[in-house]
């Protein structure tokens, strides 16, 4: 049986990398999906190629936007039972070149998107018998990296983020869990230079790097019914790095 047969979820950031890979894994698991991305057009594409989904343009650093993205999909589809909080940007730099705009931008995005979706997405879950809510944070919350203090700190922020949060509404039935992604081969990621790629490949027991639908399959787990009694936990899919 499907795990998530007639379920509706939203997913940030959904039109590519890791949000296109779970909302892929989400349609084939029978969820309904709604595709929230500053990339209207490609989230456009990627809906019409998945079928089982809608897109809708969505800064997730605006309140409102967020606001009416959750509202999108409980019209389109009569409520809302997961959300994933996927949506992030990178603007790496060491701190002393750093801009002060693209640190914010950075903390903004991920933590700003992450809490403004949490909570649209719970205040509707609260009132309906509960939910799931998945926030994508990173190993580099974990162990930080050189040349991203502002991701880093975002990263780790989701963190705490998701634990205070899930303690607020557990009673509620809302579950809030985190995910902390390492090297995963998605158009964000392969940005970094290669020797970069080449240093973190080296700390990585496995030797490989992670594909989206590795993520993904974590992803649905903590959507479903199959991780029913978990809330605040952070689950690192690295291939062993940083144990």
């Amino acid at each position: 049986m499907a795990l998530l047969k007639d379920k509706v979820a939203v997913v940030t950031g959904g039109a590519q990398g890791l949000g296109l890979a779970v909302a892929e894994r989400f349609v084939a698991e029978g969820a309904h999906v709604v595709l929230g991305d500053v990339d209207l057009d490609r989230a456009r594409a990627a809906a019409a190629e998945l079928g089982a989904a809608q897109a809708i343009r969505c800064d997730v650093t605006s309140e409102d936007e967020v606001t009416a993205l959750v509202a999108a999909a409980v019209t389109a589809y009569g409520g809302l039972d997961i959300m994933v909080n996927n949506a992030g940007v990178l603007r790496d730099a060491t701190m002393r070149t750093m801009s002060l705009d693209d640190f914010r931008l950075v903390i903004d995005t991920h933590v700003q998107g992450t809490w403004l979706g949490v909570r649209a997405a719970s205040a509707h879950m609260r009132e309906h018998g509960g939910g799931s809510i998945v926030n994508m944070s990173s190993i580099s919350g974990k162990v930080g990296n050189v040349g991203q203090t502002n991701y880093s700190a975002a990263k780790a922020a989701i963190v705490g983020l998701t634990k205070a949060a899930a303690k607020e509404v557990a009673h509620l039935g809302v579950r809030i869990n985190a995910i902390q992604p390492g090297l995963i081969r998605t158009p964000m990621t392969e940005t970094m230079r290669a020797e970069i790629w080449q240093q973190r490949l080296a700390e990585i027991p496995m030797r490989r790097f992670g594909e989206p639908a590795e993520v993904a399959a974590v992803a649905c787990f903590l959507a479903s019914d199959l991780a029913g009694y978990m809330t605040g936990t952070v689950l690192e899919v690295t291939g062993g790095r940083h144990m």
